[in-house]
């Protein structure tokens, strides 16, 4: 059995993680900071050490030090990107962005461990080996559930181009699952053992995108205290995954066409270019060639990334999937919340697949989650799912907003009895933009940053520009 060390000062995180990787099979230790590790335990003997980057004490990249044999998984909000690149930079083998889905942890873990034990059985000398082992269990389908004919096109055509340097636009309804694709493409390409940086456009101000990409030097602008990688070159040797690409500003736009024109990048304020080997994957679910009729994108960067397209289908052009979808959610959050053996009603099955699912598998996987937690017996029926006709919006219970910040703001409404996920959501949000940061208002709502900025572009909420990261 794998031997992992958690090394996390969040008592809930930390629990939550042990009891992932427990169920998963894995031999799993804990400590709360870097040197309670080390008092603790032999840090070499361990096969993977998972860490925070930011403990009380030194850093979790210290364990890149003080292990130098076991490889180390950083784990870092969204807020400290550049510094995840900055660890992978002095060693760290990946990094995964809080709060992480449950899946994509586990698939960085196997991913890891496995790439470890080949580079360890081949004395560390065939890293083109290592990587084509790790294409031939990294199939489309190990990583994406799809048993339709539309998703099994899917897998295709990820399979075809994978290997390939093309560039890759991959189109598809938000919650459909297109950085899964990415993953995919990354896992099945000559480039799996190098880096896969993936950027959310959107989730990153204007003002700061071109420096978060490219990188600056020291006094570029006002903030500029010292010279910065971009994530483009953090990315160099492995794929850069640029979701949301449609919200990409013009000057930045500029900057992503010489990169794929030549080659190169050159950091804010700085006048030397520098040559970067990056497999481009771009994904969005705009219509990018409407925009450059209007001129919001840039036709010739649009025919650059339009080499392959990819269009992932909405969970209602699915049918077959639905079910099979919805079953393995229910195991997963069965396991998560000490509740195995729960199953789907007869009713419960026939409204997922009368509903039309507008947020697509992050909806359902949303409703199981729900009706996982509101369930007392063994059965899940259609009630507790609470799907109705006008695009899935479901009630929230009195009992379960109670003591919450928001719901003060949902009981003054006429209709709180009947209160929406979105009509809560808008509340809360408007509500508390001011005195949260993004990062707090995704944690508070139990998402992710990104799935908090794609419900603000869904319900129109402009972000306060005065609001944290």
């Amino acid at each position: 059995m794998r031997r992992i060390l958690i090394v996390e000062d969040e008592e809930i995180i930390r629990s939550a993680l042990r009891k992932l990787l427990q169920h998963a099979d894995y031999d799993v230790s804990d400590a709360g900071s870097v040197d309670d590790a080390e008092q603790k335990y032999d840090l070499q003997q361990f096969d993977l050490i998972i860490s925070d980057l930011r403990l009380p004490g030194p850093p979790g990249t210290e364990l890149i030090n003080r292990a130098p044999r076991t490889p180390v998984l950083i784990m870092t909000s969204y807020a400290s990107l550049r510094s995840a690149v900055d660890s992978m930079k002095m060693g760290a083998v990946e990094y995964i962005a809080k709060p992480f889905d449950h899946d994509e942890m586990l698939a960085a873990v196997e991913t890891i461990l496995r790439q470890s034990a080949a580079s360890t059985d081949r004395g560390g000398s065939e890293e083109s080996g290592t990587a084509e082992a790790d294409q031939q269990s990294s199939d489309p389908s190990h990583i994406m559930f799809g048993q339709c004919s539309a998703m099994q096109q899917v897998f295709t055509l990820i399979r075809k181009v994978a290997p390939t340097e093309t560039t890759v636009l991959v189109q598809g309804e938000s919650g459909t699952g297109k950085e899964l694709a990415a993953r995919a493409l990354h896992k099945l390409s000559p480039r799996a053992s190098r880096p896969l940086i993936c950027v959310n456009c959107a989730a990153i101000p204007e003002s700061l995108i071109e420096s978060e990409l490219f990188g600056h030097e020291k006094g570029a602008f006002t903030g500029a205290v010292s010279a910065r990688t971009g994530l483009i070159e953090a990315a160099d040797g492995g794929s850069l995954f640029l979701d949301e690409i449609g919200e990409l500003p013009a000057e930045a736009q500029a900057r992503l066409l010489r990169v794929l024109q030549e080659g190169e990048i050159r950091k804010v304020g700085s006048t030397q270019s520098r040559k970067v080997s990056v497999r481009m994957i771009a994904a969005t679910h705009r219509n990018l060639k409407a925009m450059t009729r209007t001129g919001e994108f840039r036709e010739d960067l649009y025919y650059r990334l339009n080499v392959m397209q990819i269009r992932i289908p909405p969970l209602r052009e699915r049918e077959g999937d639905i079910l099979g979808l919805a079953k393995r959610f229910l195991a997963r959050q069965g396991e998560r919340m000490g509740k195995p053996g729960l199953k789907l009603s007869p009713e419960a099955m026939r409204a997922m697949e009368k509903h039309r699912w507008p947020g697509n598998v992050r909806e359902l996987e949303n409703a199981i989650e729900r009706a996982t937690i509101l369930c007392d017996g063994e059965l899940i029926s259609s009630s507790l799912l609470d799907l109705d006709s006008n695009g899935g919006e479901v009630s929230i219970p009195e009992s379960l907003v109670e003591g919450d910040p928001a719901p003060a703001v949902a009981r003054e409404s006429d209709t709180s009895s009947d209160l929406s996920l979105e009509d809560y959501f808008q509340h809360f949000v408007l509500e508390n933009q001011d005195r949260m940061s993004e990062t707090e208002l995704a944690q508070k709502l139990g998402i992710s940053r990104k799935s908090l900025w794609e419900r603000r572009q869904r319900l129109g909420i402009p972000r306060k520009k005065s609001a944290g990261n």
